[in-house]
Formats: C-alpha cells, sequence, structure tokens
C-alpha cells in the first residue's frame, strides 16, 4: 500500500510504495537550513515507487556539502521541503519524514545512519546503534 504524505499547506502531495533503501538522519548545513533545525530525518526511497499525486512544486539546484549536485523540491506556497534527489543518491528520492500522513511515521523512521556526524550540534547525542558517516 502506497504511504502518502504533503506540505503543510496540503498543495503538493507525494506517495511512495515499498520499503525504503535507508533511513538517515543527516546534519549537513542545507538540512539545517531545509528544516530549520539541528538535522533532518530521512527516508531513500526506490524512484520507481515515487509519485508526485498533485502540486506543482518549485525546485532549487545546488552543489551539496558531498560537493555533488542535489535538488531539493518544495511547495512554492507554503515553503515546505518534501523531498531531495541527485547523482549521489541514484534513482532515489530522499522523502523528508515529516512530510508524511502516518502519524507513526518519523517513530519508525529510526535511522540506520547519521550523515555528516561532524556537524553533529554538540548538544544532540549520537543516535545509538547508527553509523556515523562524515559525508554521505
Amino acid at each position: 500500500m502506497a504511504k502518502q504524505g504533503a506540505c503543510f499547506c496540503g498543495n503538493v502531495r507525494i506517495s511512495y510504495e515499498g520499503e525504503p533503501v535507508a533511513k538517515a538522519v543527516c546534519h549537513c548545513l542545507d538540512c539545517r537550513k531545509i528544516s530549520g533545525s539541528t538535522y533532518s530525518t530521512n527516508l531513500i526511497v526506490p524512484g520507481a515507487g515515487f509519485k508526485l499525486l498533485s502540486g506543482t512544486p518549485k525546485a532549487i539546484s545546488k552543489v551539496a556539502d558531498s560537493g555533488n549536485q542535489i535538488t531539493s523540491y518544495f511547495c512554492g506556497d507554503c515553503g515546505s521541503t518534501l523531498w531531495r534527489d541527485g547523482a549521489s543518491f541514484g534513482d532515489n528520492k530522499v522523502i523528508k519524514v515529516g512530510v508524511m500522513d502516518d502519524l507513526n511515521a518519523l517513530g519508525e523512521a529510526k535511522p540506520v545512519v547519521e550523515l555528516f556526524a561532524e556537524h553533529r550540534v554538540s548538544w544532540v547525542p549520537e543516535i545509538p546503534g547508527t553509523a556515523q558517516k562524515a559525508t554521505m
């Protein structure tokens, strides 16, 4: 069954089917800016199972902390970033878990890896059992 999500105002809706390829938190400087917080919580899902259901997201591309081009897709009305993609991820999409409709989505997104761990703020502890990576 497809899992759905939306931006804050509901104008842009997405879905994905299948199991995530990975679950990760990212401490990179881009994710801090996008989330307005200390890190982002992400599901990396196969592109084949990902769908834009409604709305027309805006996109912005830049060179990420990894040195690779990355594109963020966000609602032009409310500003919520829904997903990102780029060469670093192949065909996969990086969904920001907080946009998912299921209230349990964040609880089920326990990460297996922390990316850009060296950028973790000092008062956020390492998540037990996760791999710690300096980059992607």
